[in-house]
């Protein structure tokens, strides 16, 4: 068995050395297994299927690999780079909290499982770009024990784990808070920072004392063990760190910047942007904000960042905000209207990823974040067709077939009950439904003749693969399993 790589943009695996009927279609740089060499077709492994596929398509190489994962409201993203490491940013809400049961965690599960057809998932770097739990959710999920059930790899080892300092603490008058601002109320300066730190937070008694399901989350992360089976090492990182630990480009390989949070000192020690009294435009406004370079392609990951801590970067970066710009950009805070224009042009995408969910309340994408990532975005035209900038929405991404029930039938001992048509008018079902974000369920009663069932589900993934040169965009075609891509060259 040897393992080559993809080298089309996308080639039919088949079901059989001859003949026409496909399984799926594989895309440029997937992973193959060849277990059996041959002419015209090779007999291989791929994407947790044994098939064939012509033997003319193989022979390519290995790729940067993007995910921006459909986890409904919130982030997660998954990395993989030709080197064979794997990053995993952010994971969306928690199993519990989805209304499909599902997060980026069993995206990750998949991949390595399946894909890979490896027994335990093995990722050199997980980040929580933040503390919000739309983004740590999934994070959660992965390293809890009490999910394990949920997974079909047999292990999780996580070499490191990097966030980005803002935590939630015990507030001692009661509830929760960011911790104290410097006395001009302009810097958070309670950062949570290192393993130690972390394990000493978690303490009973501890002072400060990290809260609730943050404190929880943190918890699991620190039960987390590393492929030698050692602890996990936690780190906080800035734009002070310069790169992602082991991530800094060294012969060619993926360079990982670190932009932001942006780090300042008070009183000798880290402080970090308090963008005003409200909790959430510190969290979402201290994310992350992280760019992948592989030779000429440049990726921006920017969490939940708001206009307040765009604004801010733009100060901070004055006279180097080309820094900003990139071929590829998930979207800030998944299409919220809380983004500056001017940001925006900054960065200048060709590419626009935006990573939004179902839940009508917050009503993501907003249409003039679309609009504005549109016009803000890098413009190609090629024949009188616009070639980029490319605007791609995991929720637009997803497809759902729906149909009507017309006929149940229970089986038992005494045999089959049949309901007819006219006869499901009669028959009530209780179902729980779980809101997005909501930690409780509620129950609904229906009729089973007043109710959609849904057939079949693609989620809304977006791939984003480069070689150093070419960059292609896919998702998947509801129709017919096949990919929609386009392609473009990076510009760096």
């Amino acid at each position: 068995m040897a393992i080559q790589y993809l080298a089309e943009e996308t080639a039919p695996l088949y079901a059989a050395a001859t003949g026409n009927k496909k399984l799926l279609e594989l895309l440029w740089g997937d992973q193959v297994t060849v277990l059996t060499a041959g002419t015209p077709r090779s007999r291989v492994r791929a994407r947790g299927k044994t098939g064939y596929v012509n033997s003319s398509a193989l022979g390519g190489e290995s790729l940067l690999e993007v995910y921006f994962i459909d986890v409904g409201q919130g982030d997660g993203i998954l990395i993989r780079t030709p080197d064979g490491r794997h990053l995993m940013i952010d994971g969306g809400y928690t199993r519990a909290q989805q209304p499909t049961g599902k997060n980026a965690a069993d995206f990750v599960d998949w991949k390595f499982f399946k894909d890979y057809g490896l027994e335990q998932i093995h990722l050199d770097v997980m980040m929580a770009s933040h503390n919000d739990a739309d983004h740590y959710g999934g994070l959660w999920d992965l390293l809890n024990v009490n999910q394990s059930q949920e997974l079909d790899a047999q292990g999780v080892c996580v070499d490191a784990f990097y966030h980005a300092g803002v935590a939630w603490w015990v507030n001692p008058n009661d509830g929760r808070w960011l911790g104290p601002t410097a006395p001009d109320k302009k810097f958070l300066i309670q950062l949570m920072g290192s393993r130690s730190k972390v394990v000493e937070a978690l303490k009973d008694g501890a002072n400060p004392k990290l809260q609730g399901k943050w404190a929880d989350f943190m918890k699991t992360v620190t039960k987390a063990k590393t492929v030698e089976g050692t602890p996990t090492p936690i780190r906080r990182l800035s734009q002070t760190d310069e790169y992602v630990p082991g991530f800094e480009g060294n012969g060619g390989g993926v360079a990982i910047r670190v932009l932001g949070p942006v780090e300042t000192k008070i009183g000798g020690q880290p402080a970090l942007h308090s963008y005003g009294a409200t909790a959430s435009k510190n969290t979402n406004g201290n994310s992350l904000l992280l760019r992948l370079d592989y030779q000429r392609s440049r990726i921006l990951l920017t969490g939940d960042l708001n206009r307040d801590s765009q604004r801010q970067l733009l100060d901070d970066y004055i006279g180097r905000r080309i820094e900003f710009q990139c071929d590829v950009a998930k979207a800030c805070h998944h299409g919220s209207h809380e983004v500056s224009y001017e940001f925006l042009s900054a960065m200048r995408p060709a590419v626009t990823v935006i990573s939004s969910g179902d839940n009508e309340g917050y009503d993501h994408p907003r249409p003039v974040t679309v609009a504005a990532s549109a016009t803000a975005g890098y413009l190609e035209i090629t024949n009188d067709e616009i070639k980029t900038p490319l605007v791609y929405s995991t929720e637009l991404a997803r497809s759902i077939n729906l149909g009507r029930p017309t006929r149940l039938t229970i089986t038992d001992s005494a045999g089959n009950t049949v309901v007819d048509a006219e006869g499901l008018s009669r028959v009530k079902i209780d179902a729980e439904v779980t809101k997005v974000g909501d930690l409780n369920p509620s129950t609904v009663t229906k009729t089973l003749q007043g109710i959609y069932i849904v057939a079949g589900l693609i989620y809304g993934l977006v791939n984003v693969r480069t070689d150093g040169q070419k960059i292609l965009c896919a998702t998947l075609n509801e129709k017919d399993n096949t990919w929609q891509t386009r392609t473009l060259t990076s510009r760096f």
